[in-house]
Parts: C-alpha cells; structure tokens; sequence
C-alpha cells in the first residue's frame, strides 16, 4: 500500500512576461479562520489581539491566495491570421489545436490532487447554466453580487492555469467568497437539481481541499515544502535524487514520469510511471519497433525495488494521438507527417525517444506557415526540475515581425563572440534556427509565455539545433500598462516606460531566447570515452586551470543542475539579452537607431531591475524557497547590479501618498554601459563557466547567495516583500478562441474577453464528450488519491 504520510500534515513550511502591479482593490478579504475553512481545520486565529500593522502584514500575505474581482482579461485576437491560412492549413490547425487541449488537461493531474476534480465540478455546473444564467440562481441562493463575481473569477482563473495553483509563481489561490456561499450555489444549481448524489460526492470530494490553506498546501513544492502530484506524498528530496539515479542507469528521461514510493514495513520500493496511451499488459508491438523493449519491468538499483510502467493518463493520451492522426492528413510536407507520426509514438508508449525523434523533424521543418509544438516540454513546476509539464501550441507566423528575427538570427554569428566567454566554451558550429513571431491560436497548459526556445533536449540543441518563437498577439496585450498602476518608479520614468516597454521587451525577449538559451557549450564525455573537448588545451577561466569537470555519458544539464536548473538558465538568458540589447546593430536590427535606442536600453535595464523587486513575491520566507523561475532570475540580476555600486542602481523605502509602504527603484542611465556591463560581464562569465563544466557546486553557491532573502543586508528584502504583496496586481489572464468543423471548412469561434467569455470557451472546448471525458478525469484522480495522502 502507498504510505499516507502527507495530506493534512501541519508542517512550517520560457521567458514569462512579469506581471503588472497595483495596490489591492480593497475587496473584502475572507481571512483564513472565516466559514470558508471552519470545516477543515480545527484551530481558529484570534484577530483580536492584532496590532492594526500585524492585521495589516496578515491581510497583505492573504491576498496572495486571492484572485481580485478586477483581475484583468485579455483576448488573444487571432482572427486576421486565421483568415490567411488556406483550408488545409486550417484543418492542420484545427486537429492540432484538439490535440494541445485534451493534452493540455493532463496539467489538473499535475498541479494538486484536487485539480481534475474541482475542474469537472464547474464544467458540470456551466454546461447546465452559462454564466449569465447562473447568476439569477446565485441571487436566490443568498449570494452578493460581488460574491457571485469571486465564483466566477476563480472559475476562470482555474480554466487559465489549468489547476488551482497560480502557472506563475506556483501559489495556491482559493474563491473569495464563503464556503457555505458556494455551496448553497452548487446545491441550487441546475447540475445538482438534475443528479444531487453525484454532485454531492463531487463536492465532498475537493471542497475541503479546495478552501485549505494549511501550511503545505500554500505553494507547490516537495516535501515539507508544498503540494506535489509528481511525486507521491512521501517522496523525499532523497527519494528524487535516487530516482535519478535509476533513471540516468536505464537512460530514461525524467520528462514524461512520476514517482511513486511504496512504504512496506522498513522497505521501500519505488514506481516510475511513464505517460502513455498504452496500459501495463496491453500488446504494444505494432509501436515498438526500435524502442527499447526492456525499459519496462522490475529492478533492482542500489538495494530498492524500482517498477517502470505505462499507462499514465492513458485516456487523455488517447485523445492526443487520435487528434494528432487526423493531422496528418493536412501536413504540409513530410517532415510534419513524419514529425506526427513521432509524437504520436511518443505519447502511445510513453516514449521520450520518439518525442525527440518528432522534434528533430520540427527542427527540420523550415518556415511553416502554421507552427506548433507537443508534449512535456518545460520543467519549472517539477520540485526537483526534471520533470516536464505537459502543454501544446498552435500559432500562424506573422511574416513581418518574422523578418526582423530573422535578421537577429543571420547576425548571430557576429554576435556570439561578444559574450563574455572564451570561444573554447561557445558550440563548435552555431546552428541557425528558425526564428519566428506568431499570433498563438492555442496555448494548452498552465500558462502562455512570451516567447519560446525549444527543444530543451540538450543532446540536439547543442548538435542539431533549435527553434525560437516569439509570440505576438501575447506581447500585444501583456504590457498594455495604466500609468496609475505603475509601482516603484519615479514619476519621470513612468511616461518613458510604457511607450518602450513593449518595444525593448520584444529586443530582450529576441536576445533571451536566440542568443541566450541558444549559446554556450556543455563539456561531454560520450558513453565510449571520447571528449567533446580537448582537455589538454581548454582553460578554465575562473581559475585559470585546465577544465577539469564534465557531463558523463547520459547526464544532462537538468539531471545535474535538478533545483535550480531552470531558474540558473533563465537568469543566464536574461543576462544575454541585457548584455546584447547594448549593440547598435542588435538595436537598428529592430528599427531602433540614435536616442530611441538610448531609451530602448534604458527601459530595458529599467526595467530588468523592476521586475527584480516585483519577484520578491514569488519568495516564501517560511520554506526559504522561490516558486518562479523567471522571477527568481531577474532578483538575482537586481542583486548582481546592486552590487556593483557606483550609484548605478538605487532602492529604497520610502512611504506613499496613500500613507502606506512604499518603494522607488532607480537607475542612472549613464553607467549602463560602464558600471553595469562589466557587472552582467563578470557573472555572465562565470554562470556559463560553471554550466559548461557541470560545476554544479560552484554554480550552486554562486547562484544561491544571489537568490538569499533576509533582512540582514543593505535592503531589507524580506520588508521589501511585504511592500511589494501590498501593492502587487494579479497576472492577466487570457480569453482563447475555439475551432470547429463545419462540412468542408474550419470556423473561427470567438468569445468575449470577460470572466463569462473565458468560461464558456472551456465548456464548449470539450463539449463533444462532456461525460466520458469527465469521467474518465474523475477516474484518474480516484485511482491516484491514496498516493497523496
């Protein structure tokens, strides 16, 4: 039996655009001891005693764990792109599209252990009554207008993140309204009238984890230090590290698994899941041609049992593959047909191999018109940074923007021997990638970034290439900025900052993505000996010694680096672009000459630093851990150029004109060149130095003393944080269209960019198979509860 140690303990506990802030609406905020939570705990706080500052603090770290009645949503507009695609190309999109969306529900299984089932609770509540129809039935049940509107905030704010963990910053938000309120709404609604028992036992089954803010269920995390469903509730730091190990030793990826511990007196023994259609016992064969046929079975490594099997999310697998068929169909060429016939490997057998396979094809396939991209790609929200979190995209090239990244990608050459490494340390051979802006039509997952380089499969990205995209009509609405809520800036900057904001975002995020996570050499010796270096000449630089530390056989840059891989890499991209972003040529390259560029560098900087202190949100002091990668990187940056004095950046405390904490960052434009490039010069240097040489102790320490929040220092960080909570705004979210077959073409379906319009995309998004889809949600989630707890 798997060991329940873990659910109601009470314990202490690519490149994303940073969110806007603004001080909190002032919304009544239900504290944690109100009704919503009565039921689930058994310790009430007294607020009595609270000093009005102490009330203040604890309000200010609530409101985390809130989604804001005003919460911004946006639309992604993509009908003029849509329009242009052929009828091919629209069917292509369209069973794509399919593909990233029932693929992309396998995030709720990832996220919490009550996702999938709070998602097939609201999907059975609106497919009964829209929004506007429910909302008579929430006034006879007693709810405030405002209220009704929390109901529908969090419900979209669900649908968004694809669980009930934020996608950028991994906190757990909960509704802002009471728990008996929402519930007397579930009872009157028309999905209760019609079926009370099964939607009772729904309710039963999440409504406590839904509301519980208890300490290891804030954040997402391993351990003592959150929630996690990649690995079972007992798993261990320990347990992630010799499961590493394993799978290094049967040179399996980490990327589509989980784990799975089994606790049998003092024994423990250890399952490895991997995500395929196909289940343990089914006959496979017609699929295994060259695939290894013994990665599957029973083990045993350094004393512990370990089983490897298939079958996770089989039915949603299913689905991918059935959508990803009837793609080929409307492939462009054979290296898409080739590529889907990969991924569709991939995903029946639980195959990473294949996935590589498929994704060299998409290296391969040059400049299409309709791109996209499919599988368990990024590792941020794994603990121990080796897992993949399942996402698809589905985007049409906007040809203009393109030319001007492809200009930035002819360039690279010139470029790359600017960075502030020997040539020794830089790929042999630079190999161009395309490099494309897209207005996305779907974005399936937890989330929508700025801008991608993908494959992170280090094998083919250091030999046989990349691609990077950058995505438009996400840029177009991501930065659009009131000048009121602009926080921590001095008045004169606001007005220059937001008309280059979104223009020196979109050099920063061409730099980061083509010439960040695009450069560097990792120092490898193959499986048979042979170096991929000569030993004998290659100097460390840091020391000034020969280079003696390497990746071995099947490590990897994420098997070696695991906690803070994605972060390090992040910051070392973001360090490029900084670095970059200070050429004439990279700056007329986007049309940016005389003091245009000046102020495209300036708000660049300007900017890099402010979103240093704005990621002081996404720390928690209790575990001492960052919750976003991105953020975690751009703090660090801010240290980096704190440090280097000479009055290049300034911060401090001051008080606003609402009479509460505040905060004025400040940068002297006239020492980015001087000051500041030697800073990003020197730690640039030495971030690539220690990922080249698998260093991982240097690059550890090195990056961990930049990330230490404390009080103890020059700035008081951790009151800085509080600042920052106090005047934070929530993150965007975003309004999607759907895709429908109607006799030989493909319609466009649109919805309003409001809480309704973002509801009933997801509800018409699965309505074909509404029931079995749920149902089969449900299941998954009943099979895995016993390992959470």
């Amino acid at each position: 039996m798997f060991r329940c140690v873990r659910w109601w303990k009470k314990v202490p506990t690519r490149m994303g655009f940073e969110p806007t802030r603004a001080e909190h609406n002032g919304l009544a905020v239900h504290r944690l001891n109100h009704s919503a939570t009565s039921s689930c705990r058994s310790m009430r706080r007294s607020q009595s005693s609270l000093s009005s500052v102490q009330a203040l603090r604890l309000k200010m770290v609530d409101s985390q764990y809130y989604l804001p009645n005003d919460i911004g949503i946006s639309k992604l507009d993509c009908v003029e792109a849509f329009r242009l695609l052929s009828p091919q190309e629209k069917m292509y999109a369209h069973y794509l599209s399919r593909a990233s969306w029932y693929g992309g529900l396998v995030v709720l299984l990832q996220t919490s252990p009550e996702s999938a089932n709070i998602f097939v609770l609201l999907q059975r509540i609106f497919r009964k009554q829209n929004p506007v129809q429910l909302e008579q039935v929430a006034v006879e049940a007693g709810l405030s207008s405002e209220e009704y509107m929390a109901f529908l905030v969090y419900a979209s704010g669900l649908y968004a993140n694809m669980g009930n963990y934020k996608s950028f910053g991994d906190t757990k938000f909960i509704p802002n309204l009471p728990k008996a309120k929402l519930k007397a709404l579930v009872w009157a609604s028309q999905a209760f009238q019609e079926q009370p028992a099964e939607m009772e036992v729904l309710w039963d089954s999440c409504s406590c984890l839904l509301y519980s803010l208890e300490d290891g269920q804030k954040q997402l995390g391993l351990g003592d230090k959150g929630i996690t469903t990649y690995f079972s509730g007992n798993c261990t730091l320990e347990d992630a590290e010799l499961a590493q190990r394993f799978l290094d030793s049967k040179k399996l990826s980490a990327y589509n698994t989980r784990l799975f511990k089994r606790v049998n007196g003092e024994k423990s023994s250890y399952e490895v899941r991997l995500a395929s259609a196909v289940r343990k016992g089914q006959d496979c064969s017609q699929w295994l041609e060259g695939e290894c046929t013994s990665c599957c079975g029973t083990f045993i490594f350094e004393d512990k049992e370990f089983t490897v099997k298939r079958g996770d999310y089989a039915s949603l697998m299913e689905k991918v593959c059935y959508y990803l068929q009837q793609a080929q169909a409307y492939a462009a060429n054979d290296n898409q047909k080739k590529m889907l016939e990969e991924y569709s490997r991939s995903f029946t057998l639980g195959s990473v191999e294949a996935h590589k396979e498929g994704s060299r094809y998409w290296i391969k396939d040059k400049g299409p018109i309709v791109e996209s991209y499919i599988g368990f790609i990024e590792s941020y929200r794994d603990p121990f940074g080796s897992r993949g979190e399942f996402e698809g995209f589905v985007a049409v090239v906007n040809k203009a923007m393109s030319e001007r990244f492809a200009s930035l990608v002819s360039s690279a050459e010139v470029l790359l021997p600017e960075l502030p490494w020997p040539r020794e340390f830089e790929k042999d051979t630079f190999l161009k990638p395309d490099f494309t802006s897209l207005d996305v039509l779907t974005f399936a997952g937890s989330g929508i970034p700025a801008g991608i380089n993908i494959p992170n499969y280090d094998d083919i990205r250091q030999s046989e290439g990349f691609k990077n995209v950058s995505l438009g009509n996400v840029l177009a609405v991501a930065y659009a900025t009131q000048k009121e809520k602009l926080t921590f800036l001095q008045e004169e900057d606001k007005d220059l900052f937001i008309k280059w904001k979104g223009p020196s975002f979109e050099v920063q995020v061409g730099l980061h993505e083509l010439l960040g996570h695009g450069s560097g050499k990792l120092f490898v010796q193959d499986d048979k000996g042979k170096f991929n270096f000569d030993q004998s000449k290659v100097i460390n630089p840091e020391t000034g010694e020969p280079v003696s530390s390497w990746y071995r056989d099947s490590e990897t840059w994420d098997s070696k680096f695991t906690t803070i891989a994605s972060s390090y890499e992040e910051c070392r991209a973001e360090c490029v672009g900084l670095y970059l972003c200070l050429n004439k040529q990279v700056l007329s390259i986007f049309g940016h000459e005389g003091q245009d560029a000046e102020d495209v560098v300036y708000i660049n900087w300007l900017s890099m630093v402010r979103a240093g202190l704005l990621g002081l949100e996404f720390y928690t002091p209790e575990s001492k851990s960052w919750r976003q990668a991105h953020m975690q990187a751009r703090f660090v940056i801010l240290r980096v150029l704190l440090e280097a004095g000479e009055g290049l950046v300034g911060l401090e405390e001051v008080t606003g004109a609402d009479g509460k904490p505040d905060a004025r960052i400040t940068l002297d434009r006239s020492k980015i060149h001087t000051v500041g490039k030697n800073a990003i010069h020197r730690f640039l240097c030495k971030l690539q130095v220690c990922k080249s040489t698998a260093d991982v102790e240097g690059g550890r320490a090195l990056y961990d003393n930049y990330s230490a929040v404390s009080d103890s220092s020059a700035h008081n960080f951790l009151r800085l944080r509080e600042t920052v909570l106090l005047r934070k705004e929530a993150r965007k979210l975003f309004v999607q269209a759907n895709t429908r077959v109607s006799g030989d073409n493909v319609e466009l379906v649109e919805y309003e960019a409001n809480q309704a319009g973002l509801i009933n995309s997801f509800v018409e998004r699965f309505q074909d198979d509404a029931e079995q889809l749920e149902a089969d949600l449900l299941e998954m989630s009943k099979r895995d509860a016993p390992c959470w707890c």
